[in-house]
């Protein structure tokens, strides 16, 4: 396992600029998305709550050298929602049909947080179509407290009672609180639609287990990196997943919490540059 230390303080305050609205384009079965740069492709799977934009960063620097395309998860950003009662599997399949659509036969795939889960059930279930897969801040068999807090929290935001400040102050560092990243974190959360977060949060809640049984039969260069500090996707889960993986590594950042790809963008950004140099498994 590798650690990675913060060469500064737990956040460097980025500006906005950049991580605004961008150009959408939308496939046939109403599927949001963004891309830059030319190459192999780089598939980008954001969290629940928030949109494509979460991705700024590593679409900047990835895109120098990569196709990279970051996707609105359903109900989030311009994406068309799934049915209320759609599981995991659901959101996988979903992603398997934007596959289809942008006619990608081959691609690396990143996910962050509910994207993590998404980006372990494609490999699990697409695994020809992936070159290698990354998960930033993933999830994995929570224990029975963890598991009862976030299908309480399921439960809530079905009720329509949405609270943006918890998770905030779950997923940043006191010292990170006011800054850019944050305040438009913050935006995106409080404006997200709800029925989609509704929908989305439910199945994140009850997704930690779907896929867990698969990674020994993941083949592709598989990288777990979280933050050194994230209550919720622990360290323990990123060295359990890499264990469970033939060719699995975990990557912790010292000093950051949830959001690792916004508040330590450059390290994050060297981190999957490596592995996106990784050699492919043999298919």
């Amino acid at each position: 396992m590798s650690r990675i230390s913060a060469t500064t303080s737990a956040i460097r305050p980025r500006s906005e600029a950049g991580m605004e609205m961008v150009r959408r384009f939308h496939t046939k079965s109403g599927m949001a998305y963004a891309e830059q740069g030319a190459g192999e492709p780089l598939l980008l799977i954001h969290g629940v709550g928030m949109r494509l934009e979460a991705w700024a960063p590593q679409m900047a620097a990835l895109g120098k050298g990569h196709r990279v395309i970051a996707v609105d998860m359903p109900g989030h950003g311009e994406s068309r929602a799934l049915p209320e009662n759609a599981g995991l599997d659901g959101f996988v399949a979903w992603l398997g049909l934007f596959l289809d659509d942008l006619d990608l036969d081959r691609v690396n795939v990143a996910g962050h947080s509910m994207g993590a889960l998404i980006a372990g059930g494609v490999a699990a279930s697409f695994g020809n179509r992936v070159s290698r897969v990354a998960l930033l801040n993933g999830v994995y068999r929570r224990d029975a407290a963890a598991s009862a807090a976030v299908i309480g929290r399921a439960r809530e935001i079905r009720a329509g009672l949405v609270d943006v400040d918890g998770p905030l102050q779950r997923w940043f560092g006191a010292d990170s609180r006011d800054s850019d990243v944050y305040r438009l974190t913050h935006r995106w959360l409080a404006s997200v639609d709800r029925a989609g977060y509704a929908t989305a949060y439910a199945a994140f809640a009850a997704g930690d287990g779907t896929y867990a049984d698969c990674w020994p039969k993941v083949t592709c260069p598989a990288l777990f990196l979280t933050g050194s500090d994230d209550p919720n996707s622990t360290p323990a889960m990123a060295r359990a997943m890499a264990d469970a993986a033939p060719n699995g590594y975990a990557v912790l950042i010292d000093g950051h919490r949830h959001m690792v790809n916004l508040t330590a963008p450059d390290e994050v950004n060297a981190i999957l540059s490596e592995w996106l140099a990784k050699p492919e498994a043999a298919r």
